[in-house]
């Protein structure tokens, strides 16, 4: 197959699917409990230089408290992918300062913005400071890596980024289509180390549900070499059992489970509560000032314990109930 170009951003971990296939190999299917603390399982299962995927979907459906505690262990030296990520790449950013370095390498699509809310003054002043490794991609670009690592493929051939300043940045390569003769873009795989993703319901295995869209997160948690699983509620196997259909994670995908009720906060999460739009502002406004946010980040993260003393000093359980009023109230909510 011709090559045409290739693009300048480094190529950060190994498509390669037989090597992965190495690490999969050796999961467990067996049905074993594997709950745990947020603690226990950042602790055995995000390492230094480890790559690290993001579920959920903007302030949507992110697992918060985990990364909170790799914040909390000091984790160094990890790469990212930034797929649609806005409040979880504002926390992992939170761990390069005072030259501090927990994110090395990032593949970039949408990141230090949040949305309708703003830009976040500390994760760009972070991607601005030279000290990342960046490679840029499209957000549908990093959903296609991770169909290509679920497929078992190297690549997919795709049309997007084509003739762009992304594509130059970007690790991808300018094929010819060798049964039309046409242009297309060779989208490497994607295998992360580890990935975060929260979910409504699992069991203690790790059979999981979520009520909803699901973004690219059924593929995330299928190529992940190891997944933690944070969820709003652990339910029986039985349950799971008795509708079978509505499990989109399946167990042999998932080495840890943590049972965290409001654990996407201060995101939404799809019919249990909404996400609360003044402490993410506050995040914002802190931020602007760096001594000002290192005494927020102090406070709020590295002198608690866990997350519900998190949630304890963000208003509370009367604070989460009246998020989940909003949720439930919205149009086209039952």
């Amino acid at each position: 197959m011709t090559e045409l170009a290739s693009g300048t951003g480094p190529l950060f971990t190994d498509p390669d699917p037989d090597a992965a296939r190495t690490v999969f190999r050796e999961k467990s299917r067996a049905l074993t409990n594997k709950v745990m603390s947020v603690r226990e399982a950042v602790e055995h299962f995000v390492h230094d230089g480890d790559y690290v995927g993001s579920g959920g979907f903007g302030a949507n459906r992110i697992a918060t408290a985990p990364l909170h505690e790799i914040l909390r262990q000091k984790k160094r030296n990890l790469g990212f992918a930034g797929h649609t990520t806005t409040h979880d790449f504002q926390i992992m950013a939170a761990g390069n300062l005072d030259g501090e370095k927990l994110l090395a390498r990032v593949d970039a699509a949408y990141i230090v913005g949040l949305e309708a809310r703003g830009l976040s003054p500390n994760a760009r002043r972070v991607m601005q400071s030279g000290d990342i490794e960046v490679s840029e991609w499209t957000n549908y670009a990093l959903a296609a890596r991770l169909r290509a690592a679920v497929m078992g493929v190297p690549f997919v051939p795709a049309r997007n980024m084509l003739g762009t300043d992304t594509f130059e940045r970007s690790a991808g390569k300018e094929i010819i289509c060798p049964f039309t003769g046409k242009k297309l873009v060779a989208l490497p795989a994607l295998y992360p180390d580890v990935s975060l993703i929260h979910v409504h319901e699992s069991d203690c295995y790790g059979n999981c549900r979520i009520k909803g869209i699901t973004i690219a997160d059924l593929d995330l948690a299928r190529c992940s070499k190891r997944l933690i699983i944070t969820t709003e509620r652990i339910i029986s196997n039985d349950e799971i059992r008795s509708a079978p259909h509505h499990t989109v994670i399946p167990s042999f995908c998932v080495d840890a489970v943590c049972e965290v009720p409001y654990g996407s906060y201060p995101g939404n999460m799809p019919g249990e509560y909404f996400s609360d739009e003044e402490h993410l502002r506050e995040w914002l406004t802190v931020e602007k000032d760096e001594e000002e946010f290192k005494a927020f980040l102090k406070k709020h993260i590295y002198d608690v314990p866990d997350f519900e003393s998190y949630l304890q000093l963000c208003g509370g359980m009367e604070r989460m109930k009246e998020l989940r009023a909003q949720e439930l109230l919205l149009p086209g909510k039952e």
